[in-house]
C-alpha cells in the first residue's frame, strides 16, 4: 500500500524516481518527447516560483483549461505545491460556462492550452478576480504570459531544493486541493471540494493487487479536468509508469501504434467504439463475419478461463486467437495486459464480448465527490458485471429504497459554496448519498444499476433502469447512442442517435444512395433495421420495459453538441428538450394506445 498523506507526495515520489522519461509529450500523431522526472521538478519549481512572485498563496484558486499535456501536469503540481487549489475546465466547455465557474471560483491565474481557449476568456464576461493568464501553445497574446518564458529558469532548478521540498511538505492533507465542477447532467454545476487527505486516501488503496511497475506505461487521453483521468495520472506516477500524453482524441489510434502501451483505461464509449470498428470492418464480407462470429463462440465457451486470468489452451482456442483476437489487441497497440474501465457503466454485452475476446476489464465505480474510486474489479478478485469490491477505506450501504451510501477518508467534505446542497448530499448520520440503485452480494461485490433520478417509472407503478437497455442497443455498430424515455408514461420508446460512419457504409451495401443524415433517418430500409434492432433487444425484456416505439435522429451526440458529458454519460435533461417534439409525438394517442 502506498502511504501517502497529499497530492504532493505523489510530485516527490516521481520526481525521486531519476527516471528518464516520467512522461512523453506529444510533439505529433506519432512524434513523442520524452520529459525526465529532474524535467518534471524543474519545470515545477519554476511555475510555483512565478506564481508565488504574483501572491498566488494558499487556497488561492489556479484555473486549468486545456487539454492532455506536460503543461498541464506541471500547472496542476505547481499550484498544489504552494498550497494553491486548481480549478479543471474541460476544453470544450463555452464562454459562458468558463465565466460562470472562473466567477464562482474566484480565480486569479487562468492557464490555457491555445489561443482559442484564451479567446473564450475575452468572451466570457466580467472576471474581476482574474490577474493573470498564461497560454501554453507558443505566439503572441496580448495580455497573456507564454509559458514558455516562464519556463526558462526551469533547467536551472531541476536540482533539489530543500527550501521548495519544504513547502511541499508545509500543506496539509485537510488542505483544499481542487474545485471539480460536476458536469451539470442535472442543472447549475457545482464545485467538487477534494482535500488532499481526500485524494491521498484514495491512492493509498485504489492501485492495490494490479502489480503495476515502472516497465509499465500508459497513454492518458481521458480528459484530466475530469477527476478519474487525474486520479488515474496521480497512481499511475506513484508507481513509477511512464505516461504519453495524447493531446486529440483522434490521434489515439497512432498513439497506440507508436507507444504500444502496457495499461489501458477509457471510458466504455472508446470499448464500445472498438468493438464497433471490429464487427463493422466483419460485416462488409460475409468471410470475414462467419470467421469474427465462429472465434467468438470459441472465446465464449473458454470465457470462464479468461476471467480467471488464465489463458485458455487447445486448437481452437489458439487457431481463433491468430486469426481474430491478437488483431482485436493490436488495436490497443498489442502490448496491453491490463485493462480498466470506468467514468460510466461498461455494460454485459460490452464486458461479454471482449471477455470471448480473451481480454478481461476491469471495472470499476466511483464519484468526482468520492476522489473518485469507490469500487473496483481486480486480477484476485474479479466478477463480470459488478464494479468489483468496495475499497477497504470505504464503507458501503444501501438504503431501504435502494440508493448506494458511503462514507470514509475519500469522501469529500461538500460543494463550494452551497451549504444548502451539501447538507442534502449526506445523511444525517454522515454518509454521502451517491445517486446510484446499487446492490452488495454476499461476496461484496458491488452493481450499479442505474441513477435514481433516471429510473424511469411508468403510470403503472413500474421502474424501469434505462441504462442496460440503452448499453444492449449500443452494442449493435448501427447504434451510436441511445436514451430512452417514458417517465410517467404508459410504455417506454427511445430515441437513437446513430453510428453515422457504420450507418453510412451499411446504407451502401443496401442500395441506399443518400448520406445526408436527415434523408438517411428516414430511409425505410434504414428505419426497418433499427427497429429490428430494437426488437431483438426486447426479446429478454420484461413487457413492461419493452421498447414500444423508436425514433431515429439525425444528429450524432457528443460533447461538444452538449448531448453528453465529458465522461461519456448522456445529459438526459438537454436531450429531452432538444427532441420534446419527438418525445410528444411518441404519446400524442397514449390515452387511446394499448402499448
Amino acid at each position: 500500500m502506498l502511504d501517502l498523506q497529499t497530492v504532493n507526495d505523489v510530485l516527490r515520489r516521481a520526481t525521486e524516481s531519476n527516471s528518464d522519461a516520467v512522461l512523453m509529450a506529444q510533439e505529433g500523431p506519432s512524434s513523442w518527447s520524452p520529459v525526465s522526472s529532474s524535467d518534471l521538478y524543474g519545470r515545477v519549481r519554476a511555475l510555483a516560483d512565478v506564481l508565488e512572485q504574483w501572491g498566488v498563496g494558499k487556497g488561492d484558486r489556479v484555473a486549468l483549461l486545456s487539454e492532455n499535456r506536460w503543461e498541464w501536469l506541471v500547472t496542476d503540481f505547481a499550484a498544489l505545491a504552494i498550497g494553491g487549489v486548481d480549478v479543471p475546465l474541460y476544453p470544450t466547455l463555452t464562454p459562458e460556462q468558463i465565466g460562470y465557474m472562473l466567477r464562482d471560483s474566484g480565480a486569479k491565474v487562468a492557464v490555457v492550452s491555445t489561443a482559442e481557449q484564451y479567446q473564450k476568456l475575452s468572451q466570457a464576461g466580467e472576471l474581476p478576480d482574474l490577474e493573470h493568464v498564461i497560454v501554453m501553445d507558443p505566439g503572441h497574446n496580448e495580455g497573456a504570459e507564454s509559458f514558455a518564458n516562464l519556463m526558462k529558469d526551469a533547467k536551472a532548478k531541476q536540482g533539489r531544493d530543500a527550501a521548495f521540498d519544504d513547502r511541499l511538505k508545509a500543506v496539509r492533507p485537510e488542505d483544499l486541493s481542487t474545485l471539480i465542477y460536476t458536469s451539470g447532467t442535472t442543472g447549475e454545476p457545482k464545485g467538487v471540494m477534494l482535500t488532499h487527505g481526500n485524494f491521498a486516501s484514495n491512492l493509498n488503496y485504489s492501485t492495490e493487487g494490479l502489480g503495476l511497475n515502472s516497465k509499465d506505461s500508459s497513454i492518458s487521453f481521458l480528459p484530466l479536468s475530469h477527476v478519474t483521468a487525474r486520479h488515474l495520472d496521480y497512481a499511475l506516477l506513484c508507481h513509477g509508469v511512464t505516461l504519453a500524453y495524447c493531446v486529440k482524441f483522434d490521434q489515439l489510434p497512432e498513439a497506440m501504434k507508436t507507444i504500444r502501451p502496457t495499461i489501458f483505461v477509457a471510458v466504455p464509449r472508446v470499448y464500445e467504439k472498438i468493438r464497433q470498428a471490429v464487427e463493422g470492418r466483419s460485416a462488409h464480407s460475409p468471410v470475414k463475419s462467419r470467421i469474427l462470429s465462429w472465434a467468438l463462440g470459441v472465446g465464449k465457451a473458454h470465457q470462464p478461463e479468461t476471467l480467471t486470468g488464465k489463458t485458455p489452451g487447445g486448437l481452437g482456442w489458439r487457431l481463433a486467437s491468430k486469426l481474430v483476437f491478437t488483431k482485436i489487441r493490436e488495436a490497443f497497440g498489442g502490448r496491453v495486459h491490463l485493462f480498466i474501465s470506468g467514468g460510466a457503466p461498461l455494460g454485459m454485452d460490452t464486458a461479454g464480448w471482449f471477455a470471448d475476446a480473451g481480454i478481461r476489464i476491469f471495472e470499476g465505480y466511483g464519484l468526482t465527490e468520492t476522489s473518485p474510486v469507490i469500487a473496483l474489479n481486480r486480477p484476485d478478485a474479479h466478477r463480470i458485471g459488478t464494479v468489483g469490491q468496495p475499497l477497504p477505506n470505504v464503507e458501503c450501504r444501501i438504503a431501504s429504497d435502494g440508493e448506494l451510501e458511503v462514507k470514509g477518508p475519500s469522501i469529500f467534505p461538500g460543494y463550494w459554496r452551497k451549504d444548502k446542497e451539501t447538507k442534502e448530499a449526506f445523511t444525517d448520520d454522515g454518509f454521502f448519498k451517491t445517486g446510484d440503485i446499487g446492490n452488495l452480494d454476499q461476496e461484496g461485490f458491488l452493481s450499479i444499476t442505474d441513477r435514481k433520478k433516471e429510473l424511469l417509472k411508468t403510470s403503472g407503478g413500474k421502474f424501469i433502469a434505462p441504462q442496460p437497455i440503452e448499453n444492449k442497443l449500443k452494442a449493435n455498430t448501427l447504434v451510436g447512442q441511445a436514451a430512452m424515455v417514458g417517465d410517467k408514461h404508459k410504455f417506454a420508446c427511445v430515441l437513437i442517435s446513430p453510428n453515422f460512419q457504420a450507418l453510412k457504409a451499411w446504407a451502401k451495401t443496401q442500395g441506399v444512395a443518400t448520406e445526408d443524415h436527415a434523408e438517411l433517418v428516414k430511409d425505410s430500409k434504414v428505419v426497418k433495421a433499427y427497429k429490428e434492432i430494437v426488437d431483438r433487444v426486447n426479446q429478454g425484456l420484461a413487457n413492461f420495459e419493452s421498447i414500444k416505439r423508436i425514433t431515429i435522429v439525425q444528429d450524432e451526440w457528443s460533447v461538444e453538441t452538449e448531448e453528453m458529458t465529458p465522461s461519456m454519460k448522456l445529459k438526459r435533461r438537454v436531450i429531452e428538450k432538444k427532441y420534446a417534439s419527438q418525445i410528444a409525438a411518441f404519446y400524442r394517442d397514449e390515452a387511446t394506445s394499448k402499448g
